[in-house]
């Protein structure tokens, strides 16, 4: 991260983001051209090893799980509190922001219970609500993906002159 005066480490802050926000961008590779689309997700925190684990759910087939056999490695970013200001000269104008980038490795998840638990991450963290109740039919008819984060950083650019940093 190039500006470090803008990083966030507070691991509490870094998950409100996560919590609030309601879709990433997943970045994938196809044969070295690019492929981005938006995604809704669910994210839990694997207390073992601290690290993010989140969760995706899509069709069958398609483009993304074309992709995703070939090359599982990914990125993502997630963005809240967005908006522009303006400067008294171009170079002044900006965005506030606040935002996650990070990078891991899709699986596609087969094991029906495992499916459940990472829908019922999804949902919660979609409408924050743990009231939701999946079965092996359900879990059928769709594909569930996760993502082992390898790296994550988050950074916040405040309003200039409002003194938040």
């Amino acid at each position: 991260m190039r500006r470090r005066d803008r990083e966030i480490t507070d691991k509490n802050q870094i998950e409100e983001i996560l919590s609030s926000c309601k879709y990433l961008h997943l970045g994938l590779s196809d044969n070295n051209i690019p492929y981005v689309i938006p995604m809704n997700y669910g994210f839990v925190k694997d207390s073992a090893n601290e690290q993010y684990i989140l969760y995706l759910h899509c069709a069958h087939e398609g483009k993304k799980l074309d992709i995703i056999k070939k090359n599982p490695k990914c990125c993502f970013t997630l963005e809240r509190n967005v908006a522009p200001f303006e400067g008294k000269v171009a170079c002044q104008y900006g965005m506030v922001y606040e935002s996650i980038i990070g990078y891991g490795d899709l699986y596609i998840i087969e094991d029906p219970t495992e499916k459940m638990t990472a829908l019922n991450a999804l949902m919660h963290t979609q409408t924050g609500m743990d009231h939701f109740q999946f079965d092996e039919r359900l879990v059928s008819i769709v594909t569930v993906l996760r993502i082992d984060v390898s790296e994550l950083t988050a950074k916040k650019r405040p309003l200039p002159g409002s003194g938040e940093s």
